[in-house]
């Protein structure tokens, strides 16, 4: 072959590779002028082959033209040097390889990407106290109805009054962990952030382990129904009454949000309604009742789907900060060892790294007049608007 057709196609595949290592390092715009370079190449071979080369006969001859390339390997060069000696005969086309397909190069990214998904904490919305000891106890001054004085004569005995009466209530912490191996292989080789993707995922498993033992503990109480927002409003004013209600928000689901947000008053207008000071706050403006909503995805707080054809939906109503205490007594840890041995894991054995992570907490109701799990029974075609 003509020595200018081979230092065409020397110059080919050097573009072809700098498209792919922008690619690669994930610069697009780069790339996209670094292929644009590759096409006038491609276009100024085929005139040349045309023009210096037109029977096809040239042949390669100097094997060190396309080093490099692994024996038993596809080059995809030497596939479009062979496509050129065929006169491209065949229309090029992307989708084909040795049509011209090599030379396109393939968007593949080694980058974590995550699907969004709803991540909500219950820890924010509950009291939080971090302690030193694996056990204890909290000491409250009971509820009781106050009489007040009475009324005495002159000379007249004064009455012996209730003294306030106490009560304690006790936690002890218990332990929360899991492990993730990996191998060493996987964390030398890759180019993408795979630790920091697995500390991540930890953190999250965290976040849902605290959501399941806080609303663990909300669900021992017993369940009251109700029937539409008439309802919820008494929990509010009286269940809850003036102790907590300046104080209550409603926690709920998916399903909950859908029901909420078809609430109207007389005039037409949505009850549900964005916070002014806080557009990405709702509140649940009802007359006299305006009170935060906050909304779990469904994944997290799930409605009670057993019997077919409804849905029972979960609301908690009232002052989680009153009603939960979660005693805190170490944040997630993370450990990371190549020479642990977990069960029938053996990281230096395996040439593995193991993560581990732990924590310690415990979960208790603190005031159980300050909150109500209440359910709300529904059809399916109610809660999907169908």
């Amino acid at each position: 072959m003509n020595k200018k057709l081979l230092e065409m196609l020397d110059a080919i595949k050097a573009a072809k590779e700098k498209v792919t290592n922008l690619v690669n390092e994930n610069k697009l715009e780069e790339a996209k002028a670094a292929k644009e370079e590759l096409k006038n190449l491609q276009e100024q071979f085929d005139i040349l082959k045309d023009v210096m080369d037109p029977e096809g006969t040239g042949e390669i001859t100097d094997p060190g033209v396309l080093n490099g390339i692994p024996a038993g390997e596809k080059d995809s060069t030497k596939e479009f040097a062979n496509a050129a000696r065929e006169g491209f005969r065949n229309t090029m086309e992307e989708g084909v390889p040795a049509d011209g397909g090599y030379t396109v190069p393939e968007d593949i990214q080694t980058r974590v990407n995550e699907y969004r998904s709803a991540k909500a904490s219950l820890i924010e919305l509950v009291d939080v106290e971090n302690v030193t000891t694996n056990k204890g106890s909290r000491t409250f001054k009971k509820r009781a109805q106050q009489t007040g004085f009475s009324k005495v004569a002159e000379g007249g005995k004064i009455g012996a009054k209730p003294t306030p009466q106490f009560e304690r209530q006790d936690y002890e912490i218990a332990k929360y962990a899991g492990y993730l191996p990996v191998t060493n292989e996987l964390l030398a080789d890759t180019d993408a952030n795979i630790t920091g993707t697995l500390v991540s995922w930890l953190g999250d498993e965290s976040r849902v382990t605290r959501n399941n033992i806080i609303l663990g503990v909300a669900k021992t109480k017993t369940k009251e129904a109700v029937a539409g927002l008439d309802d919820i409003k008494k929990v509010l004013n009286v269940t809850l009454g003036q102790a907590f209600k300046s104080t209550s928000r409603i926690v709920t689901n998916d399903d909950g949000l859908q029901w909420l947000d078809t609430l109207k008053n007389d005039k037409g207008e949505y009850l549900l309604q964005p916070n002014p000071a806080d557009p990405m706050q709702m509140r649940l403006c009802a007359g006299a009742t305006i009170i935060p909503v906050t909304v779990l995805p469904n994944q997290d707080f799930p409605s009670d789907t057993a019997t077919s054809g409804h849905r029972k939906i979960p609301f908690l109503i009232g002052d989680l900060k009153e009603g939960i205490k979660f005693y805190d007594r170490n944040l997630m840890s993370i450990m990371t060892s190549n020479i642990a041995a977990i069960g029938s894991l053996n990281a230096f054995e395996e040439d593995l790294t193991i993560f581990r992570a732990i924590e310690r907490e415990d979960c208790k109701i603190k005031d159980s007049e300050a909150f109500v799990y209440a359910e709300m029974d529904l059809s399916d075609a109610s809660v999907t608007g169908e």
